[in-house]
């Protein structure tokens, strides 16, 4: 059931951006044979002039709202949401159309996408519902979406702690970007210092992890940025500038272990402490 659930929440949102591209390809495809009947009436050097234009255009196309729907790009993804607007998704397109379009909304507009931005609200009190009637498994689901669709908010992670509590899930736990990414080490703590497996923390976030076992080196980059992390060492370089460990880093059944604060410094990712459901959420800022 919940993986049907899933599905159904990527193949809709995927079925409305596919179906506004094919949309825009089928309006472009239309107007290139009306151009094309004109166009033999031309003189060859205006047609290589249109042909450079629109090889200019695509070449800035960057974006995959861009390419679909052209540069009111934001349409798109209000078409988009429509779809999706009572689904985990819906509240990350609401988040992005309220922070890369926001002067092209109207208050209305402003209004609707808030109410689903704070959805995980929502999901948190059918969470509740769950609960109370003993499915905790479902609830458990269900408020994973809720942290899902925003994953800022530390009560979301503190309800689920409680619910991970009540089917036996203890110890330290780990949140990079709203998932739980897999792990041979969980979070530990040690001289008062929460450590963390860097490797999966890393690439959670999208960086390229190396490692020189001679040196005992691990490398990461991200964004333009080198990180250089020596085993058994209090001292670090993020970016060429020396920075020193709380505690040195160390590996732990083959993970590399790091206090969690030098994830925020090196990576440049936002990293909070959720006291009572010890957990460790890290997003990106």
């Amino acid at each position: 059931m919940r993986k049907s659930w899933m599905v159904f929440v990527s193949c809709v949102l995927a079925t409305s951006l596919m179906a506004g591209s094919a949309f825009a390809k089928s309006e472009g495809s239309a107007g290139n044979g009306q151009n094309a009947d004109a166009q033999s009436k031309q003189e060859n050097g205006k047609v290589n002039v249109q042909i450079k234009v629109k090889a200019e255009k695509e070449k800035t196309a960057t974006s995959v709202t861009y390419d679909t729907y052209g540069h009111d790009g934001y349409k798109g993804l209000l078409v988009a949401i429509e779809n999706v607007k009572d689904k985990p998704a819906g509240a990350v397109i609401a988040d992005l159309l309220l922070t890369k379009y926001n002067a092209q909304l109207t208050a209305q507009q402003k209004a609707e996408l808030e109410a689903i931005k704070e959805k995980d609200a929502a999901l948190t009190v059918v969470a509740d519902l769950l609960d109370r009637k003993g499915s905790v498994t479902e609830a458990v689901y269900i408020q994973k979406a809720a942290i899902k669709a925003n994953v800022r908010n530390l009560d979301s992670y503190k309800k689920l702690g409680k619910l991970y509590n009540k089917i036996g899930k203890k110890g330290v736990k780990l949140y990079v970007n709203g998932e739980e990414p897999k792990v041979t080490v969980a979070p530990f703590i040690k001289n008062g210092s929460t450590l963390v497996p860097f490797r999966a923390i890393s690439e959670s976030l999208k960086a390229n992890v190396s490692y020189n076992a001679k040196q005992k080196l691990v490398i990461v980059s991200r964004g333009g940025i080198t990180v250089k992390l020596y085993i058994n060492s209090k001292i670090a370089f993020v970016g060429g500038t020396q920075v020193k460990l709380d505690v040195p880093a160390t590996i732990v059944n083959g993970s590399t272990v790091v206090p969690v604060r030098f994830v925020s410094e090196s990576l440049k990712a936002v990293v909070k402490w959720e006291q009572e459901s010890k957990s460790v959420v890290i997003y990106e800022k």
